[in-house]
């Protein structure tokens, strides 16, 4: 079978692929070229077309999100590129900030031209200080050579990007508490509706986008829907960069088609598990513990399995691991990244810290796994944001799956 030809990591593999003179030898700035020469709403129409969705977890309708954008009756419009990548096993974005940034800034012009915005922000991870270094260098070659600022490419349109780094804070990459971030308020999620694409960045039509996402539309834009189409699985075609981590021999980014086997992932490209296989997250800790190896990795198929993709952070789990301790681990964190906002988050991630404890000091009741997964419903059906609708995902699957494993620390 022939290798997967990268499209998102392209060049990636020259240690300065980095510099604008190497992204223009592999045609970067093409597909902005074409776009600037085709009507808006086709652009839009073309990325409908492919199918893309978010890549940033949420999985939604790429296109969908850019039109309802663009028919805000609005003279001021923002794009704002969600850079604040910090979920545990996530570092597929911090990749292609450091090694392809002319790509995520090529998406991003080519989206604020499709929606008819000006401005635009990449809300960079505070932590990801080399990541900010690149991209900062990229954004200024970007405006010395007519890529960004007045009359680009001679086109009669202009646009302005700016960074802004985030103050290490997991909430911050719920899209809403990254606006309230920018305007200089305490990152919360704000209540929905209205959306962002409604009223976002200062009360205006703002659309915000994964930077996996915004990668994906100068090929779209450049080959077209249709051969975008013929990548992966048909019900959610295109790349994907899958971060695998955990216990393998060769964990990294992998950029291969959405839909590709689980089994596949690990033992091809991941050189195998580091012991004897239990069991894996595959979208993060946000995620759900899956049992099956042989499973295809895309949207559709893990939401059937009640389960999700999320980012793509595969996180593979041997038998050596305590189903209690990764529970306990993960609420942990949760729990310090909660904002405090909505009362079931800011007391339901710590109660359910407070019980998972006991099983680990083996004090705990078996009546307790019902708590557990009574208080992961009220928090499901309560919370404002995806922190405390998700944060017990975790732990009620590791109880359905390994409940002997909570029984054996009961009293």
């Amino acid at each position: 079978m022939k290798e997967f030809e990268p499209i998102l990591l392209k060049g990636a593999q020259n240690p300065e692929s980095y510099l604008l003179k190497n992204y223009l030898k592999i045609g970067g700035y093409k597909a902005l070229e074409k776009a600037l020469e085709t009507e808006p709403v086709k652009i839009i129409e073309e990325v409908k077309k492919s199918k893309l969705v978010g890549r940033g977890g949420a999985g939604f309708p790429t296109g969908l999100k850019w039109e309802l954008t663009r028919k805000q009756p609005s003279e001021k419009k923002y794009i704002i590129c969600n850079a604040d990548e910090s979920e545990p096993g996530t570092f597929k974005d911090r990749v292609l900030l450091e090694k392809n940034p002319h790509l995520v800034i090529e998406g991003i012009i080519i989206a604020a031209y499709a929606i008819g915005a000006q401005e635009g922000i990449i809300f960079i991870r505070g932590e990801f200080s080399s990541a900010y270094r690149i991209f900062k260098n990229a954004l200024e070659e970007a405006y010395r050579n007519n890529f960004l600022g007045k009359n680009i490419l001679n086109k009669n349109f202009n646009f302005d990007l700016k960074i802004y780094r985030g103050a290490g804070a997991y909430m911050s990459g719920e899209e809403t508490a990254l606006l309230e971030s920018i305007e200089g308020k305490r990152a919360c999620a704000r209540g929905k509706p209205p959306y962002p694409c409604q009223t976002g960045l200062f009360e205006k039509p703002t659309l915000v986008n994964n930077v996996e996402t915004l990668c994906n539309i100068p090929a779209i834009v450049l080959n077209g829907a249709d051969w975008y189409l013929k990548i992966g699985s048909s019900m959610c075609p295109g790349p994907k960069l899958f971060a695998l981590s955990g216990d393998v021999n060769k964990p990294g980014v992998y950029e291969l088609p959405l839909g590709i086997n689980l089994r596949e992932l690990i033992e091809k490209y991941g050189g195998g598990v580091k012991g004897e296989f239990k069991c894996v997250l595959p979208g993060s800790v946000s995620s759900r513990f899956l049992k099956k190896i042989d499973i295809n990795l895309d949207y559709e198929t893990l939401k059937k399995e009640k389960n999700m993709l999320g980012a793509g952070a595969v996180i593979v789990i041997n038998k050596t691991r305590s189903i209690p301790e990764l529970c306990f681990n993960i609420i942990d964190f949760f729990a310090r990244e909660s904002c405090g906002f909505c009362v079931p988050c800011r007391l339901g991630t710590q109660k359910s810290k407070d019980i998972l404890k006991k099983f680990l000091e083996k004090k705990a009741q078996v009546s307790d796994l019902e708590i557990l997964k009574e208080l992961a419903q009220v928090m499901s059906d309560t919370c404002r944001c995806g922190l405390g609708q998700f944060a017990l995902n975790a732990t009620v699957s590791g109880i359905d799956l390994f409940r002997e494993e909570f029984l054996e620390r009961a009293s």
